[in-house]
């Protein structure tokens, strides 16, 4: 492994650490408004949860994520800019070749698909802790299990494990349908106006967007993403939330009925504003705090530079990508 790939794996591990920390106070709030219930509204829910369970209440369930954020990343990514390689080898022989508006989709779903498998244990665990307002303690234990709330876990291996016994490894994967339709729409939904906006807003002439620039164009994408992905999202938090208390939902299909009949479309729309904030979720697919995005006229060996896309190009009805070279996501890729 080279000193490169080193410090990009660092870099991104660092990066996603500081994400999970900072943006999981906000998670914890959109789980709750998702799949829980007498919420009301985001500013009701900080409340309700700091005056009940003090400022703790807002980081349960955050030494999984913790944990899992380096591999995740490296591999989620990793999938991404080799995939971006191999397609750009495969299609001009040349794997540093600038990949096309078809390839960067292809990469995405592919890097969504592989996310799906990494991250679904770990979103089920962080759901299931964040869903459990009441410590867990004796006393609390012999309180009715089936009670919204009450203590079923004393932390995540607790939680994983029991999983594993009462549901097997079909109940690890509770959800992943959902995650699947959530999370291969955002990466396409996030990488793609990422490079679009990023060339927009790039001067012509300019070998590089300004940080100010790329983070504007970080943030645009991320929002656009959460549009497209709240819906199953919340979908996706319903059904890993279930199955601790009641058992209300047979699937993915049958939670969307449920949820549609029973409070309209207002249940995709109820958690957007926490959502639209940049958020860790590292299984959501949008990239946001687990890829390095930085400046580099001339990108790493290891890792794929990504291009942005043309206005010129769509003046002249084509597909491709314009590559500047300018920045590039960082990863730990194998050769």
């Amino acid at each position: 492994m080279g000193s490169v790939q080193v410090q990009d794996f660092v870099a991104g591990l660092v990066g996603g650490i500081a994400s999970v920390v900072a943006g999981h106070p906000l998670d914890t709030v959109k789980t709750r408004l998702q799949a829980g219930q007498g919420y009301g509204n985001t500013f009701k829910c900080v409340l309700t949860v700091y005056r009940n369970e003090s400022l703790t209440g807002f980081f349960k369930g955050m030494s999984f994520p913790l944990a899992s954020i380096g591999i995740y990343s490296s591999v989620v990514f990793g999938v991404f800019s080799n995939t971006q390689r191999f397609l750009s080898q495969l299609r001009h022989g040349d794997p540093a070749a600038a990949p096309s508006l078809t390839d960067m989709t292809l990469a995405s779903i592919v890097a969504g698909v592989i996310s799906v498998g990494i991250g679904t244990p770990v979103e089920l665990v962080k759901i299931r802790l964040q869903m459990q307002t009441q410590p867990y303690n004796k006393a609390n234990v012999k309180l009715n299990s089936t009670a919204p709330g009450s203590p079923v876990y004393r932390g995540p291996i607790h939680c994983l494990r029991t999983i594993i016994q009462k549901e097997g490894i079909a109940g690890v994967y509770r959800g992943n349908v959902a995650m699947l339709l959530r999370d291969v729409p955002g990466y396409c939904a996030y990488f793609i106006p990422y490079a679009m906006f990023c060339d927009w807003i790039t001067p012509d002439g300019s070998i590089a967007p300004n940080p100010f620039s790329i983070w504007v164009a970080g943030g645009v994408a991320g929002a656009v993403s959460w549009a497209v992905c709240t819906p199953m999202d919340v979908v996706k938090s319903r059904l890993q939330a279930d199955g601790v208390y009641l058992n209300q939902y047979k699937g993915t299909l049958d939670c969307m009925l449920q949820s549609y009949q029973n409070e309209g479309l207002k249940c995709c729309q109820e958690d957007q504003k926490v959502a639209y904030f940049p958020e860790p979720d590292q299984q959501c697919g949008v990239g946001e705090g687990s890829a390095a995005l930085t400046k580099d006229s001339h990108p790493a060996p290891t890792a794929t530079a990504v291009g942005t896309w043309s206005m010129e190009d769509s003046e002249n009805h084509t597909s491709s990508i314009r590559s500047k070279d300018y920045f590039i996501i960082k990863s730990f890729t194998v050769d």
